[in-house]
């Protein structure tokens, strides 16, 4: 491994001349990762410390799930580079969910289906939100509204309706994640829609979906029947 600081090395394999040349796909993840964290611990590189982090934590997905606390444990990395890491994730996704901008059609699970894994497929904990929409199902709105573990005493019908009523929306579609990967619905997933869309429904808001996000898929009640009374 080379130990030189990276000034000295030649200017072809240095992650940010590299990148300027080649453009960032010709970059290894542990590039990326160096360039993101600028610098190393005293006596090393920014690469030796990506590349210690992507191996302790199994690879970005890992890292960028990983608590502070479990990050702080590697000499390098403090609140600071803790900082600019998850700045850097939250960029990437908020680019990827533009799509989902005001204005934007939904008319079917497939719309939405890219933006929500982008947004809520790699979170460690439970995110539930709502895309509000328009009667013509154009995006007025995209809110996360709860976190936590996903049933009926964390997701209150009343907030989702107050939400619906403040943006004028005609329908909604749902969307919460399984940080377990795996999208099959649960009952309890199935129980909250049925009261949210119970409680919708009073207000003439129709729910139009409810997609449940996993490790790269997702899961539409629609699709699977479970709207339908």
């Amino acid at each position: 491994m080379n130990h030189r600081p990276i000034s000295r090395w030649p200017i072809g394999e240095r992650p940010r001349e590299k990148l300027a040349e080649r453009g960032p796909q010709a970059l290894s993840d542990a590039e990326l990762l160096a360039i993101i964290l600028r610098s190393g611990p005293r006596g090393g590189t920014a690469l030796a410390l990506a590349r210690e982090l992507l191996a302790r934590f199994s690879g970005l997905r890992g890292l960028f799930a990983a608590p502070s606390q479990s990050l702080f444990e590697t000499s390098g990395v403090g609140p600071g580079k803790y900082a600019q890491m998850q700045a850097s994730l939250e960029l990437a996704r908020r680019c990827l969910a533009e799509p989902l901008r005001r204005g934007a059609v939904l008319d079917g699970p497939a719309a939405a289906r890219e933006m929500l894994l982008a947004r809520l497929g790699d979170r460690p904990y439970e995110v539930f939100c709502c895309i509000f929409l328009d009667n013509r199902h154009r995006v007025i709105r995209m809110e996360e509204l709860f976190r936590g573990t996903i049933d009926g005493a964390s997701v209150h019908p009343r907030e989702v309706v107050r939400q619906a009523l403040s943006w004028n929306a005609a329908a909604v579609i749902l969307a919460h994640n399984h940080p377990s990967g795996i999208a099959e619905p649960s009952q309890a997933d199935e129980f909250i829609t049925r009261r949210l869309a119970s409680a919708l429904a009073l207000v003439d808001v129709r729910v139009l979906d409810h997609l449940v996000v996993g490790d790269g898929t997702t899961v539409s009640f629609a699709e699977r029947g479970l709207l339908a009374g």
